[in-house]
């Protein structure tokens, strides 16, 4: 779901990605006919990507990272096609097989989705 990640800090804790809905995606003709909107189980992966890809530049030798959890997920905003859905994502804590992190979503510069997400490694 995310195209790219588009910013780190320099100790790869915190990152920005962005997912650009576009009116020709698989969701647009079938998530609410008439008035689609971004669903919000592909939020939740778009943010699982970004944690998921901000580890993985710390750990670039780990094999398998996957997404195991998520909790606090709030949907505060609208997403529609033509949309820009930046994702902000700290890390708050790591070992080598789990880390979770808190992310933001934010669409015309208003905050939109947060969850926390909890990825593993095998």
């Amino acid at each position: 779901m995310l195209d790219r990640a588009i910013w780190t800090s320099e100790d790869r804790l915190l990152g920005l990605g962005v997912k650009h809905c576009r009116e020709d995606e698989f969701w647009v003709k079938c998530h609410i006919p008439g008035r689609p909107l971004f669903p919000g189980v592909l939020q939740i992966e778009a943010a699982a990507q970004m944690s998921s890809w901000l580890f993985r530049m710390r750990n670039p030798n780990l094999g398998f990272i996957g997404f195991m959890r998520c909790d606090n997920v709030v949907f505060r905003g609208q997403i529609v096609p033509g949309d820009d859905f930046y994702l902000l994502v700290k890390e708050i804590s790591a070992s080598p097989k789990r880390f979770v992190s808190e992310a933001q979503g934010v669409v015309r510069g208003k905050l939109a989705f947060e969850a926390r997400i909890t990825g593993f490694t095998m």
